[in-house]
């Protein structure tokens, strides 16, 4: 993966909009976040501490989706089985479906299998570090998994996993897994008959548990890969890392997403891989839309009420996610994302602590400082996203034709506009504008 993004000798006015030196940086082939090696680092090093907890996310949202299933007491869906700790993830490894990415492991991570078994404190049973709430936070990726199923709909046509949600085929192959899942189960076949529709929207949850595992199955080592090559000294600029990721995400765009549930030995498929549902329009790009930007508002924080219109009438116009976050710490799952900032607290990289030892107002401050680092990374995993969306939709930046390039700037403009909406306070909400000064700590 080498190709790099360049930009044309052709020349444009300069563009008039509001965020003008993010637009001319966006088609110089730059990301939404400034080019400085204090951003690099940055990105860098809260990616690796990212990665560790995903590569618990991901196989913990398999597990729930192909194991756990309609279990209506899952009391124990966060206690991972040594089979998908084990489970060789598909873009690492010598066994690799795709070799992409030429480190880590298959299995999971061995800071990650550390922590599970010592935790903050020290050794004990897992229901203990469980209960003392010491351990990997899965309620931050249910949130993620919840957001997508809220916001279902997202990119359609292109997106067609969601209109298959709602097919004929998809809620007979549903029917089959469910009525197996409580065989010799009379009290909840007969709760099945009364209310199909309550155990049918419990099914979609599932795959769209199975979605998000998927897609998170890919990132863990992309992020870890990143982290490797920076050690390395193979990252000098914040485009290298935005290139890298451009270049992952076409690499990856096919990759299948589907929902299989093993029930006594049988799979069953929910959603067979035959659909050709794939990671970039099924998985990836709701992901971004859902997470990055949408999400929904804590409760206290906004009032529910039509009547008062503190919240978008159109969920297209949902503005609660990370890149529109105050990351001050609440302690929940929702804006800002205070359980994973909490989990990635354990993973950071010694030159990321350092870092935040030298600008921390005290330890305490440490959760808000990853959590800001968290954003500015975030804004170039989106800067990516766009790049990769120009890439598929219109032209190359080092196009010859004016007029190409006036349709990328129309297009990057776009982008930006949705970080400039007075309406809702979303304007005022983004951080776009903030992450541009180094001293948004």
């Amino acid at each position: 993966m080498t190709a790099t993004i360049q930009p044309s000798t052709a020349k444009l006015p300069p563009s008039q909009h509001e965020f003008a030196e993010v637009i001319h940086r966006l088609e110089a082939g730059g990301a939404m976040l400034p080019d400085t090696p204090e951003n690099l680092m940055q990105i860098i090093g809260i990616y690796k501490a990212y990665a560790v907890p995903m590569d618990f996310y991901w196989r913990d949202l398999l597990y729930i989706a192909e194991r756990v299933f309609l279990d209506p007491f899952p009391f124990f869906k966060y206690f991972i089985p040594k089979e998908y700790l084990e489970l060789h993830n598909h873009y690492a490894g010598d066994d690799a479906d795709l070799r992409i990415w030429q480190k880590g492991e298959a299995t999971a991570h061995p800071e990650l299998l550390e922590f599970m078994e010592k935790g903050e404190t020290f050794k004990m049973p897992k229901l203990l570090h469980h209960w003392f709430h010491d351990r990997i936070n899965m309620e931050f990726a249910e949130e993620c998994m919840r957001a997508m199923l809220w916001h279902r709909g997202m990119y359609a046509p292109y997106n067609k996993f969601d209109s298959y949600l709602d097919s004929d085929e998809y809620k007979a192959n549903a029917d089959q897994a469910i009525k197996a899942y409580f065989q010799g189960n009379p009290l909840m076949l007969g709760m099945y008959k009364l209310f199909p529709d309550m155990f049918l929207e419990q099914c979609r949850q599932m795959s769209y548990y199975s979605n998000l595992g998927l897609f998170w199955e890919v990132m863990a080592p992309v992020f870890f890969e990143m982290s490797d090559r920076y050690d390395a000294g193979d990252f000098k600029t914040v485009p290298d890392a935005m290139n890298f990721l451009v270049n992952g995400i076409f690499a990856v765009a096919g990759r299948p997403i589907y929902h299989h549930v093993y029930i006594r030995g049988e799979r069953y498929e929910i959603i067979p891989k035959s659909k050709g549902f794939t990671w970039l329009y099924e998985a990836a790009l709701p992901y971004v839309e859902a997470v990055f930007y949408r999400t929904s508002p804590f409760r206290g924080t906004k009032s529910y009420n039509a009547q008062a219109r503190q919240i978008p009438d159109d969920q297209k116009d949902f503005h609660y996610g990370i890149l529109y976050a105050d990351v001050f710490p609440v302690g929940t799952a929702g804006i800002p994302p205070t359980l994973l900032m909490q989990d990635m607290l354990h993973f950071l990289p010694q030159y990321l602590v350092d870092y935040y030892h030298q600008h921390c107002r005290g330890e305490e401050d440490m959760l808000i400082q990853l959590g800001i680092t968290f954003q500015r990374s975030m804004y170039c995993v989106t800067s990516a996203v766009i790049q990769a969306l120009r890439t598929a939709l219109l032209y190359p930046l080092d196009d010859p034709n004016p007029k190409h390039l006036q349709a990328n700037r129309e297009f990057f403009e776009a982008q930006l506009n949705r970080f400039t909406r007075p309406e809702y306070g979303i304007r005022d909400a983004a951080r776009l504008r903030y992450i541009q000064r180094q001293d948004y700590r």
